[in-house]
């Protein structure tokens, strides 16, 4: 499976924000290797990475630690997490901007697995 077949599993209802969220991620690390390496679309950059999973209800944004959601926990308690990654529910606000800290920690975390 590839990223087209994995986008083309997620709901009509999603996709705008599943995409955009693909997009934010390429536009932050434009040479970041991309894979499906934990079955979902993953981006790899030297000292770290990130994957974005469709869920049943939500997007989840993997990353490989909870130290990277530390700052956006704070500022967004209502979003569900979990030990390293973020859960936005289908009626949740989608902060797309204040992801961005939350994906350029993980990618420039000095951990690979």
């Amino acid at each position: 499976m590839d990223f087209d077949d994995y986008l083309a599993t997620v709901p009509e209802h999603r996709k705008e924000r599943f995409r955009k969220l693909l997009g934010l991620i390429t536009s932050l690390y434009p040479n970041a290797k991309t894979s499906m390496k934990h079955g979902m679309p993953t981006f790899t950059n030297i000292d770290g990475w990130v994957a974005v999973a469709n869920q049943k209800s939500y997007i989840s944004l993997y990353t490989c630690s909870a130290e990277h959601l530390a700052e956006f926990k704070q500022r967004y308690p209502a979003v569900r997490t979990g030990k390293g990654c973020v859960n936005i529910r289908d009626r949740d606000d989608f902060p797309l901007r204040e992801l961005a800290s939350v994906i350029s920690n993980a990618m420039e975390a000095n951990i690979s697995d």
